[in-house]
């Protein structure tokens, strides 16, 4: 009878862990939520915009070195030695200015970085915060972004907190 009662036990503790720990690891779809946020869409779009913008002159300073050189190549045997040479000149400062554009637009610390952190960055902070109240209230223990490379092969619809995060956010479906 003993034993009996010990199996019965260790098995309600087992499956009571078990459905604990399923409520432990939960995903979200990063993807999903950001595009339900219309302030997400609005900025990538902000961002684009400027993208292109920026783009198209890099592309037409690109194009007047371009001009500048083959124009260079065409003159080049009626040049003095002199006028080679501030020709050369002109193309170098030119190919820098488009270099320090390109740099100063797209760079590491560039215009683009600056503007997607000061129009991205406070929605995702909106996220992550929403996702650790959750985690606190509904005692998450390992939330996974089922769209980031950390190996997740199949991942339960139950498991997905995705429509919860939007929720405390104050989005609807």
């Amino acid at each position: 009878m003993k034993k009996t009662l010990l199996i019965l036990l260790v098995t309600v503790a087992g499956i009571l862990g078990a459905n604990a720990q399923q409520k432990a690891v939960v995903v979200v779809d990063m993807e999903y939520i950001l595009k339900a946020i219309p302030r997400y869409e609005a900025a990538n779009d902000q961002l684009s915009q400027l993208s292109t913008k920026w783009q198209k002159e890099i592309e037409a300073k690109q194009t007047e070195v371009q001009t500048l050189y083959k124009n260079y190549q065409t003159e080049l045997v009626f040049l003095t030695p002199e006028m080679k040479k501030q020709r050369e000149n002109e193309i170098i400062t030119k190919e820098r200015e488009v270099n320090e554009l390109k740099k100063q637009y797209f760079g590491a610390e560039g215009e683009m970085f600056k503007r997607r952190n000061a129009l991205i960055k406070p929605i995702q902070e909106e996220i992550y915060n929403a996702i650790q109240e959750l985690s606190n209230t509904k005692k998450y223990e390992l939330i996974l972004d089922k769209n980031s490379n950390v190996g997740i092969i199949f991942a339960s619809p139950k498991l997905d907190i995705s429509d919860e995060v939007l929720s405390q956010m104050g989005y609807s479906k």
